[in-house]
């Protein structure tokens, strides 16, 4: 077995909430081993009452520290839950297209190297909680933390006036305490996973934008209200795979000033290491055939003007009719609705050749 993970990156690794590593470490995101026998719907907009987070702390596979700190926040395992929902759902759909298509199949082996794939995996998953605890605090699904803390801010009036600042300070605060961050290990992969988390907390730090309303006579801005209001998530998820396309293959060198090892770029592109870039240190398998990584390409529909070249690998592609159903012919009739007919249409589909 290789190098032991460090326990912020461990702790991250949650889909179906198990252990892959290290029988005390919880994993969180998209990071886990197990198949995702459920996905999470959108959770409540008010936190558990009674005893119901208690019962969900204990049903979750954490440490005997993070079951703690989970009983003491009423609101906390719903929002992690949120986090899966959100990371899983965006990885699907910014790798829609690619060979990789962010399949749970392989998801156990692939963690164990450190591909560029597993630097996204770690960053969308950091990225999805961090903006999903800072909602919930902003929504009130969290006791211990309410709105955007801002200068000039009144909590109460802000709630009055439902422009409630996303609290992306407490957020990130909170995820530091829950993951039990410490100094990074000396271990070069332990310095990536660390690496890749951060960049995908920065991601969404980026995000946030000052949003003001006014307040005054026929809508002047005699007086003017301002908040802290995080993007929606897909902009965190495009700009996450974009940095995934441009990700960086690092070694690992040592500082002539202090002695210690930080990670480098390759030194034929005189490239500088970016604390935004996601970094990876092996070169990704093809993911064209069924591997222990992947369940490979076949099968998989593609459009043929576009992605089919790229995603059927050179193998081609089997050609297939269907009948789609669809509305058409719709009306407004007085008042208020649409009537639309049914009708029937004829298309091609494209899917990968097995072989």
């Amino acid at each position: 077995m290789g190098s032991r993970l460090p326990r912020t990156a461990c702790l991250l690794r949650l889909i179906a909430l198990c252990i892959l590593l290290s029988h005390t470490a919880a994993y969180f995101g998209l990071t886990g081993r197990e198949p995702l026998v459920f996905l999470p719907g959108p959770i409540s907009n008010e936190a558990p009452n009674g005893k119901a987070h208690l019962k969900q702390c204990e049903q979750m596979t954490l440490t005997r520290r993070q079951k703690r700190l989970c009983r003491r926040e009423p609101g906390l395992a719903e929002t992690l839950r949120e986090s899966v929902r959100l990371s899983l759902l965006e990885c699907r759909y910014q790798f829609r297209n690619e060979r990789w298509n962010c399949s749970l199949d392989g998801r156990g082996s692939l963690l164990k190297r450190a591909f560029k794939e597993t630097a996204f995996l770690l960053a969308v998953s950091s990225a999805a909680l961090t903006h999903a605890l800072a909602k919930a605090c902003s929504s009130g699904r969290m006791e211990r933390c309410t709105c955007d803390d801002s200068p000039g801010i009144q909590h109460r009036e802000a709630w009055q006036w439902g422009i409630c600042g996303d609290n992306l300070k407490y957020s990130t605060k909170f995820i530091k305490k829950f993951l039990g961050q410490k100094r990074v290990s000396k271990d070069l992969r332990a310095q990536v996973d660390a690496h890749n988390i951060n960049v995908g907390i920065r991601a969404v730090k980026s995000g946030l934008k000052t949003t003001c309303k006014c307040h005054g006579v026929s809508g002047s801005c005699a007086v003017r209200t301002c908040w802290k209001q995080l993007s929606p998530f897909h902009d965190t998820g495009r700009l996450l795979k974009y940095k995934y396309d441009n990700s960086v293959k690092v070694l690992s060198v040592t500082n002539a000033a202090t002695g210690e090892t930080e990670l480098a770029g390759p030194r034929r592109h005189r490239q500088n290491l970016r604390t935004t870039d996601l970094v990876y240190l092996e070169d990704s398998p093809s993911f064209c055939r069924a591997s222990r990584y992947s369940a490979g390409t076949g099968g998989r529909t593609c459009a043929k003007d576009t992605t089919c070249q790229s995603l059927c690998c050179g193998r081609g592609y089997n050609t297939a009719m269907r009948l789609t159903s669809l509305s058409c012919h719709c009306q407004v009739r007085w008042c208020c609705h649409v009537e639309c007919q049914t009708c029937v249409r004829e298309e091609e589909v494209y899917t990968c050749k097995n072989a």
